[in-house]
């Protein structure tokens, strides 16, 4: 059994550090690393996300002196295939919560004990594993919150570094490596190392501000450590334990411990990736039909004449990215303002994010929808103009992502409207008036609001 090797099947895990599935197959004996580019999720990925995901392998391959086999099609099948062609004795992973990954890990093992492989969950992506922390009476937590107490309680285990040796399986035949495909988005450089040189730079230069700062989309106030948490380029565990008890570093683990809320609700309620969680809120009025498409377009292009939200949208296009207080602003104006299914928001973010995580994203868009997990979210509509006023007050987000207003002073760049005719859309820069009235659409959504909730049970 000793000389049998152990397959690392690697997936939300890109790194050599801190990955308790490494170090306990690299004392087993020699270690098969192993990839499977599974169609069900490279398909729908978004060339941004799968450019990094492609740079991540290949940083990884480097790790792992050139030996990680790739092979492409359905895991079922292809992890079996490889255990049989290896002579492996087990198949170790990082445990998957997510609905999909769940029950496509629940197959392959099945399939592997039919051929007398093992396999074992040993670590996950998170520091506290979704379905662990658990109300005084046994329930998931559904306010963030209590949640985060509970969460802070349990603790975490300290990180660990990489194994010392590993004795790389070579020889086994390995599929291409996806290729990255030509993307219009300037994006993070991908990997273990650029992972920890960020989270350097945020620790070293920013962390200490990150209260004040996380909210101003003009200056670089964010870690963007987002796009290295959803591949494992670093552990959350990494993170934790550069913090200390400053209010800064205080504000950005709980914002660590969002993330973990989302997969742990996500994990009790696989249903809520696509439908309502508050399932009285389900039944709220939606527009459809051509207009509604031309809302949504100008929304996804950025030219609805809001600023703030025309800005955020572009900043998605050319960045694969968008500053986490924009993308509550952008997506309560879709939802409460262009009165459209939130669902429809969110498969175009995870179409365009680099950093798409299932959970984050659809329970973030759920909270700003007023469907998800929150106290009384409901009647919580942002005014996009008080938003940017608050939040950009001079207007250097603004005027970086929406050039046409650069000329406008602080006064009016959240209004342009109130600039004169050189702004109406056939003017010289070309920028659109507003597609809607916000104080008329806040009404309308309040009472869509009013009539989900007051409507019977048997029509939701």
């Amino acid at each position: 059994m000793a000389d049998r090797p152990t397959i690392l099947w690697f997936r939300r895990d890109l790194r050599l550090a801190d990955h308790p599935a490494l170090l306990e197959a690299a004392e087993r004996g020699p270690v098969l690393g192993l990839f499977v580019l599974d169609e069900r999720l490279w398909g729908p990925a978004g060339p941004n996300r799968r450019w990094f995901l492609a740079g991540c392998l290949d940083a990884l391959h480097d790790a792992v002196d050139g030996t990680l086999v790739v092979r492409h099609g359905d895991p079922i099948d292809v992890v079996a295939a490889v255990a049989a062609e290896a002579d492996a004795a087990s198949v170790l992973v990082s445990a998957d919560f997510g609905p999909y990954g769940h029950d496509r890990d629940l197959a392959v093992e099945a399939r592997l004990a039919a051929e007398g492989v093992g396999f074992e969950r040993i670590g996950s992506p998170y520091a506290v594993d979704p379905g662990r922390v658990l109300t005084g009476g046994g329930t998931p937590y559904k306010v963030f919150s209590p949640f985060y107490r509970a969460w802070t309680e349990h603790g975490w285990d300290p990180p660990a570094g990489p194994p010392v040796a590993v004795d790389w399986v070579r020889g086994v035949r390995s599929d291409p490596r996806p290729t990255a495909p030509a993307v219009d988005a300037a994006l993070p450089a991908p990997g273990e190392g650029p992972a920890h040189d960020r989270l350097d730079a945020f620790i070293d230069e920013r962390v200490t501000d990150y209260r004040d700062a996380r909210n101003q989309p003009g200056i670089e106030g964010t870690s963007r450590l987002s796009p290295y948490l959803k591949w494992g380029c670093v552990h959350p565990r990494q993170i934790l334990a550069r913090l200390g008890d400053s209010r800064g570093e205080e504000v950005f683990r709980s914002e660590v411990a969002w993330r973990e809320f989302y997969a742990d609700v996500l994990h009790h309620r696989p249903d809520s990736a696509r439908a309502a969680f508050v399932p009285t809120l389900a039944s709220i009025e939606v527009d459809e039909g051509p207009d509604a498409d031309a809302r949504f377009a100008a929304w996804a292009e950025g030219r609805t004449g809001y600023p703030i939200v025309d800005a955020g949208m572009r900043q998605l296009l050319a960045e694969g990215w968008m500053h986490n207080r924009v993308r509550m602003i952008v997506a309560s104006f879709l939802v409460k303002d262009l009165h459209l299914d939130w669902t429809r928001g969110a498969r175009h973010f995870m179409r365009h994010l680099v950093d798409g995580d299932l959970a984050s994203n659809q329970h973030g868009w759920q909270w700003v929808a007023g469907t998800g997990t929150d106290a009384a979210p409901y009647f919580r509509v942002f005014n996009p103009v008080a938003q940017g006023r608050k939040f950009d007050p001079d207007g250097t987000y603004v005027r970086r992502w929406v050039p046409e207003l650069a000329g406008l002073d602080e006064r009016r760049v959240h209004e342009p409207w109130t600039a004169g005719d050189t702004l109406r859309d056939d003017g010289p820069n070309g920028y659109p008036p507003p597609i809607v009235d916000h104080a008329e659409e806040r009404r309308e959504a309040l009472a869509r609001y009013e009539a989900a909730r007051a409507a019977p049970a048997s029509s939701r």
